[in-house]
C-alpha cells in the first residue's frame, strides 16, 4: 500500500486530464507567458493543480502536484500557483465541484479592464446563456463580476465568497487578469469557460459598432 495520503493512481488520471486539457487551451493562446492555472479535486481532502511558473503548452506529469484543501503541499516541495486559494475555496464550498479552469485571453483581459469600473459584465439574450448549468432559456440575463486585482489572495478569496452568498456563479473576472470557471467536472468546466470567452467577444464586438 501507498504511505502517501492520497491515490497516486488517481493523481495520474488526473495529471493526465489536465495536461490534455490545458494543452488545447494553451494552443489557443489563453495561458500566455507560463500564466493560468488549473486544478481539478481528487477527493474529499485532495486536488491536483498545475506548479507554479510552468509553461502550460509543455506540461508533463510532473508539473501536476497534490495541495490540500487549504491549499497546503501534499507530500512535495513544490509550489503551487499564489492563487491556489481561489481553487481550494470553491472546493471546501461545494463538494460537487470537480474542476477549476484559469485563464489569461486577451479576450477575457480587455474584458476585465473595460468593465472594472462597473464591476460586473451584464450578459442578456445570447443563445450561449443556456451553456451554463442550470439556465434553460435564452430569454436571462446573468452578471460576470470583475473583481479588482490583488497579490492578496485572502482579500480576493473574500471578494468571491460574499458574491457567493448573493448569486449564482459559473464564473469571474479579476481586473487586468483573467477568467476563473468552474464545473462539476473537466467537460463542464470547459463548457462554461468556453462560453464566458465567446460571450466576451461578442460584447466587445457590439462595442465596436455602436
Amino acid at each position: 500500500m501507498s504511505a502517501l495520503p492520497y491515490d497516486p493512481a488517481r493523481l495520474a488520471h488526473c495529471a493526465g486530464e489536465l495536461i490534455v486539457n490545458i494543452r488545447e487551451l494553451s494552443e489557443r493562446g489563453w495561458t500566455p507567458a507560463t500564466s493560468s492555472n488549473f486544478s481539478q479535486r481528487m477527493d474529499e481532502r485532495h486536488v491536483a493543480i498545475t506548479v507554479s511558473g510552468r509553461d502550460k503548452g509543455r506540461l508533463v506529469e510532473d508539473d501536476i502536484m497534490v495541495v490540500d484543501l487549504d491549499g497546503r503541499p501534499v507530500a512535495t516541495d513544490k509550489k503551487s500557483s499564489a492563487e491556489t486559494l481561489l481553487h481550494t475555496q470553491l472546493y471546501k464550498r461545494f463538494p460537487e465541484t470537480g474542476c477549476v479552469l484559469h485563464t489569461h485571453s486577451l479576450v477575457q483581459t480587455v474584458a476585465s479592464r473595460l468593465y472594472a469600473g462597473a464591476g460586473h459584465v451584464h450578459l442578456e439574450g445570447y443563445e450561449l446563456l443556456k451553456a451554463f448549468t442550470g439556465n434553460t432559456t435564452h430569454e436571462t440575463a446573468i452578471e460576470l463580476p470583475v473583481l479588482p486585482n490583488s497579490q492578496d489572495m485572502s482579500t480576493l478569496a473574500a471578494q468571491v465568497d460574499c458574491l457567493l452568498d448573493q448569486q449564482t456563479l459559473w464564473g469571474y473576472l479579476i481586473d487586468g487578469h483573467g477568467l476563473y470557471a468552474w464545473g462539476r467536472d473537466m467537460a463542464e468546466a470547459r463548457r462554461h469557460l468556453e462560453a464566458f470567452e465567446f460571450l466576451l467577444a461578442a460584447e466587445l464586438e457590439l462595442r465596436k459598432l455602436r
